[in-house]
């Protein structure tokens, strides 16, 4: 899938967290947003607006790709015999406890 940029919105802004005075004063952060699917991406690890908008930009190409996939469909299975048999058995089980619980008058 090809991302175009004129489908993309991105905003600058100013990272949280360590990195010292650098960090602190750029606005190195990169949030970008798929406009006709409204998917958003963002990174801030680097101190680097470029490369914070690389990476950005390959979380959204990543995003979209997984998006795109189609969920295989589930295949129902037969319970198989012993399955039954077991639940059957279990069921009759519980019944003849709960037979017995009563009191006799």
């Amino acid at each position: 899938m090809e991302i175009r940029e004129a489908d993309l919105k991105t905003e600058y802004y100013r990272a949280s967290g360590p990195g010292g005075q650098h960090r602190n004063t750029t606005d190195s952060a990169v949030r970008i947003r798929h406009l006709p699917t409204g998917v958003v991406a963002q990174a801030s690890e680097s101190r680097s607006q470029f490369q914070n908008r690389e990476v950005a930009l390959e979380r959204l190409a990543a995003m979209l790709r997984k998006r795109e996939q189609k969920a295989k469909k589930r295949v129902a299975t037969k319970v198989p015999r012993s399955a039954k048999e077991k639940r059957l058995s279990d069921k009759k089980a519980a019944s003849l406890r709960k037979k017995h619980r009563s009191t006799f008058d």
